[in-house]
């Protein structure tokens, strides 16, 4: 064993690991029983990795003798693993204030659409945009998610519709991955809509024989990462034919399957991603019986979205029947133009008031299950020996205040803590 280690947390009230058994998602009565450990201690290696997680009196047994590069006493006070975001659009220019306005005196997401507003709004302002203007405000976004307690984000292109644009919010996220202390899954979202003056079959055809090709060899060339392919399969944007071939084009490439189905009218967008073996499904407000049944079997993940269906006055995703088939349910804030939410804990708590959840299911769901739809629920998503050190302290003695407490969190999560490292203390950032 070595005798030197980056970082000691010792004596907490409580320790949630949420998995102890090198679990990849919690489902159905599994994620009613997420790890504690009662006055417990974590030891994280100069790999950034856990190296040990235990009751204190067997951690300070094992490593009496060793020296820490930073030592934290957490007594009175819980560790949780880092959250994770599933689901959000972090880079754009031009907000869209003005549409609350319009949502709150009746007008449709759709509505706003077909006016010339919404996505098109947002991508008009984002192709005007620099390199260096979208980093900033995405540094920024990313920043204040990362004190809300996020410490893996996944983050969407989609603002773009065009291969110049889009190849450009993808360099400012490889940017933010390579400089910042959050982790990021990138997915690529260029079928976020149909681009003004472009029917869909010439959009689909544009992404398919032009923006993927081209894609795939920036990344042989090194300009950047994908994880994910995503697609917004719904009424008036792209049918489930054209989403199936644009997902088939983005699995041949190796990409995970990760996009937005069933939101505002049922699309079979559950049944075609369990088909296709989809890791993940998001917003789903609109799924079928068969849907749910298929996404279970199919082990694909249901990405809920709390503060979408709350913004827009859509009705609530069916998280119980979810839950009760057996479906991995994780969870995302959505964050983007029109759902401008950072924090992790508030989606936690209006999942258990607006969704039915409880406060355990909530947080495996934006923990392992949220970790499980990006495809690194072996890397991060729990507290257990071998994954990375991202971690939260909060100054609470039970874990639940994390989510009992609605809003408020900067002054709940003492730190943030990523590979072994504190990125944020109380308000303050720091590192990056």
């Amino acid at each position: 064993m070595s005798n030197a280690f980056r970082l000691l947390v010792k004596n907490a009230a409580q320790v949630v690991g949420v998995c102890d058994n090198g679990e990849q998602y919690l489902s159905k009565s599994h994620m009613l029983n997420v790890t504690v450990i009662p006055h417990g201690s974590l030891v994280i290696g100069r790999d950034g990795l856990i190296e040990a997680v235990g009751p204190t009196e067997i951690i300070q047994s094992k490593y009496h003798a060793v020296t820490f590069d930073q030592e934290i006493d957490a007594s009175g006070m819980c560790v949780l693993p880092g959250l994770v975001d599933a689901h959000t659009h972090p880079v754009w220019a031009g907000d869209r204030v003005h549409e609350f306005a319009m949502k709150l005196a009746g007008a449709s997401y759709m509505d706003i659409h077909k006016a010339g507003g919404g996505i098109h709004f947002t991508v008009e302002h984002t192709r005007k945009a620099s390199e260096e203007e979208l980093f900033d405000s995405l540094k920024w976004r990313l920043l204040c998610m990362l004190r809300a307690g996020t410490t893996l984000a996944e983050c969407k292109s989609g603002y773009g519709l065009n291969l110049e644009t889009e190849s450009k919010m993808l360099r400012v996220i490889e940017r933010a991955r390579r400089e910042l202390s959050i982790s990021i899954s990138t997915t690529y979202c260029g079928a976020h809509s149909v681009p003004r003056g472009k029917t869909m079959g010439e959009t689909v055809n544009d992404i398919i024989q032009v923006q993927l090709p081209k894609l795939k060899e920036m990344i042989v060339n090194g300009e950047f990462h994908i994880d994910n392919i995503d697609v917004f399969c719904e009424r008036g944007v792209f049918d489930l034919d054209s989403t199936r071939a644009i997902l088939q084009a983005g699995k041949e490439m190796n990409l995970q399957i990760n996009f937005h189905g069933d939101e505002l009218h049922p699309m079979h967008a559950a049944e075609l991603g369990a088909e296709l073996g989809a890791l993940a499904i998001s917003h789903l407000e609109e799924v079928s019986d068969a849907g749910i049944a298929a996404m279970a079997t199919a082990k694909s993940a249901a990405v809920l979205l709390p503060s979408t269906a709350y913004i827009l006055r859509l009705k609530t995703p069916r998280a119980r029947d979810m839950l009760d088939a057996g479906v991995i349910v994780a969870l995302g804030s959505d964050f983007n133009p029109n759902a401008y939410c950072f924090s992790m804990p508030m989606i936690m708590h209006m999942a258990c008031v607006n969704l039915k959840m409880t406060m355990a299911e909530s947080l495996a769901a934006a923990t392992i299950n949220a970790a499980y739809a990006l495809g690194k629920s072996q890397s991060h998503g729990s507290l257990e020996v071998g994954k990375q050190g991202d971690l939260l302290i909060i100054n609470a003695s039970r874990w639940e205040h994390l989510i009992y407490q609605f809003g408020g969190h900067q002054e709940l999560i003492k730190y943030v803590i990523t590979k072994g490292k504190i990125v944020c203390e109380n308000e303050s950032c720091l590192g990056d």
